[in-house]
């Protein structure tokens, strides 16, 4: 019985402390990891994109976002990919549900994309997250060039 009061109570702890964390006037930092056959398209080839992305809370629970993308391909030409985004934090449970425009450069593909992806926030600590999301970009112009995928993400908020 002690064991699950002190997990209760730890578990409280944690989720009042990740609360405070989608405050107003925050900023947020993070680097991300997709690819490595964890990506599927019509074009499915080794993959790999490294992702930076800075965001700033500009109400509560409510992110405005900027991201730029690298993504290297052996078998066709490399992509660069960069856009502006929303995102909005449901805070009893740390999922998060964003949208963006993703302007992307790659021989084929040059494109427009809006793109949607949903996420989970896990603190590590007061400042510092490890994001999994998923991920769906449609494009505007081709339909080999949509594509779903996953993308851990590990950020830092601070103001």
């Amino acid at each position: 019985m002690k064991k699950k009061i002190m997990m209760l109570i730890a578990a409280l702890t944690m989720s009042a402390a990740s609360f405070a964390q989608f405050e107003q006037g925050k900023f947020y930092t993070s680097a991300g990891l997709s690819g490595l056959d964890l990506n599927y398209s019509d074009q499915s080839k080794f993959k790999l994109d490294l992702q930076a992305k800075a965001g700033y809370l500009f109400m509560q629970d409510w992110m405005i976002t900027a991201n730029a993308d690298f993504g290297y391909r052996k078998y066709e030409p490399n992509a660069v990919r960069a856009g502006v985004g929303l995102r909005y934090y449901i805070e009893q449970n740390g999922l998060y549900l964003g949208a963006g425009a993703d302007y992307v450069h790659q021989n084929g593909c040059d494109d427009f994309q809006p793109n949607i992806h949903l996420g989970y926030a896990f603190f590590l600590n007061r400042t510092v997250t490890i994001e999994p999301e998923v991920y769906y970009n449609q494009s505007t112009k081709s339909r080999n060039c949509n594509n779903v995928g996953f993308r851990l993400n590990f950020g830092i908020y601070f103001e």
